[in-house]
């Protein structure tokens, strides 16, 4: 799955089609994968940004709700 961050504004969000504009980084649709990334902060160095706290756990849920297939 694709997290981008938006060009202009410099939001993250999850895009599930893949064609959002902006950096984008992928992740294995599992969930361990996910923890590493916001964890470790690949996904941040991937997507050229910091995460902050508040950011990390929006994301994590809607990678979740993703992963499930419940956004």
């Amino acid at each position: 799955m694709r997290v981008v961050r938006a060009a202009r504004s410099g939001e993250l969000s999850i895009d599930l089609r893949g064609k959002a504009s902006g950096r984008g980084a992928y992740l294995c649709r599992d969930e361990t994968c996910v923890d590493r990334g916001l964890r470790e902060g690949s996904l941040a160095r991937a997507l050229g940004t910091a995460i902050d706290e508040a950011t990390r756990e929006r994301l994590h849920a809607e990678l979740g709700a993703a992963m499930t297939g419940t956004t």
